[in-house]
């Protein structure tokens, strides 16, 4: 009985030391690895955050759907294949012309026949040719250019006979960088005159095949497809033109995994279409001991078009802040995170369990509880 008597004075005491030093070290900097269930559940814009925070469903797959492929726009598309004998600016010509006279224009005692041998097509698409002047060749082809020589020079000698050939096609090139196996400039001759022949032209792809992306750069427009997609989709093989750049590179696309799980990391991607599910398992999945498998977030700046459909809205402008909630404890959870699919940028953060922060505020005050313990020892007379 006496034991009981004097125990009790010690016991709120002691109680009371416990709560208090809960609540200061809960409010000062425990270490962890980022931020609370809680307090990401605080940025929400309906608590006027700057976030919106959706728990992903089917509904939000849905509507969500797998990102687009990317692929050519119809500027590229439609563009038909060069003609073999089109005339570019830079080009170098051979113009040939035979006069039915002894002495013509052109031709000397020495024969009828006169060669004018590396003629280039300048910048702007002419070249000059003696008696007939400067006459427009870009666009043309060399018959159709054979017969304007022959028109302008026909008022200078009688019956001219013209001949027009193309030596050299350094105006019609595009440029091939990247992972192939030559990079270079290339003409745009008749077996090399659309995109997956060119390609092979240049030694062909050494980038991974499933994980290639080829980008044709065209002026100020651009446009990038997968490597097999050239192959499989007729349309993807498109026609080149003149100055194009050729690019083939490894796909750059990468997550950033974060909070409790086994690796914290920037990650490359590594299939076409990654799930959320196939990331956390990039990562080694989720930290046994320490994660909250009811609190895996993914954070993305997420296109209006999109979010007004997840939202469920038709006010939002620009890019906005959504943070995806995914609940791998429900009977559907491993469903929903398997259909939900990462996008480049995207940060993979997934919540300590409330216990594991608990543990640690215990454990430094197992540390600097003793003199209090030992006071309310003293205070009993211990």
């Amino acid at each position: 009985m006496s034991h009981v008597l004097n125990d009790s004075p010690a016991r709120p005491l002691r109680v009371a030391a416990i709560g208090f030093l809960c609540l200061v070290l809960a409010g000062c900097g425990v270490p962890r690895s980022g931020p609370t269930k809680q307090e990401i559940m605080a940025t929400s814009a309906e608590r006027r955050g700057d976030a919106h925070i959706v728990a992903v469903d089917d509904r939000v797959n849905r509507l969500l759907a797998a990102p687009p492929e990317p692929g050519f726009s119809a500027l590229f598309e439609t563009a038909a294949v060069m003609g073999a004998d089109t005339i570019r600016p830079g080009d170098v010509l051979s113009v040939t012309v035979w006069e039915n006279v002894e002495q013509g224009i052109l031709t000397g005692i020495a024969g009828s026949a006169t060669t004018l041998s590396d003629v280039q097509v300048d910048g702007e698409g002419f070249i000059f040719i003696p008696y007939a002047g400067r006459v427009r060749a870009s666009g043309m082809t060399p018959e159709q250019l054979r017969q304007e020589i022959t028109r302008l020079l026909e008022s200078q000698t009688p019956d001219p006979q013209v001949l027009v050939s193309r030596v050299a096609g350094d105006g019609a090139s595009v440029s091939v960088m990247g992972k192939v196996g030559g990079q270079g400039i290339y003409p745009i001759e008749q077996p090399t005159r659309t995109l997956s022949s060119m390609l092979a032209r240049a030694g062909g792809v050494t980038a991974e095949p499933d994980m290639a992306q080829v980008t044709v750069i065209r002026g100020r427009q651009r446009g990038t497809v997968w490597l097999d997609e050239i192959y499989k989709n007729p349309r993807n093989d498109i026609a080149l033109r003149p100055g194009d750049r050729i690019l083939v590179e490894s796909d750059t696309r990468a997550f950033v995994a974060m909070g409790a799980i086994m690796g914290q990391t920037r990650i490359n991607f590594r299939n076409r279409d990654l799930s959320a599910l196939e990331a956390l398992a990039q990562v080694g999945g989720l930290s046994t001991g320490t994660s909250d498998p009811t609190a895996v977030f993914v954070m993305r700046d997420q296109d209006a078009a999109s979010a007004n459909r997840v939202l469920d809205r038709s006010d939002l402008s620009g890019d906005q802040r959504m943070v995806y909630v995914v609940d791998l404890t429900k009977p559907s959870g491993v469903f929903i995170a398997r259909e939900f699919m990462i996008l480049d940028g995207d940060t993979i953060y997934v919540t300590e369990a409330p216990f594991v922060r608990w543990q640690r505020i215990l454990s430094t005050i197992t540390g600097t509880v003793t003199p209090v313990a030992t006071i309310a020892n003293a205070a009993n007379g211990n």
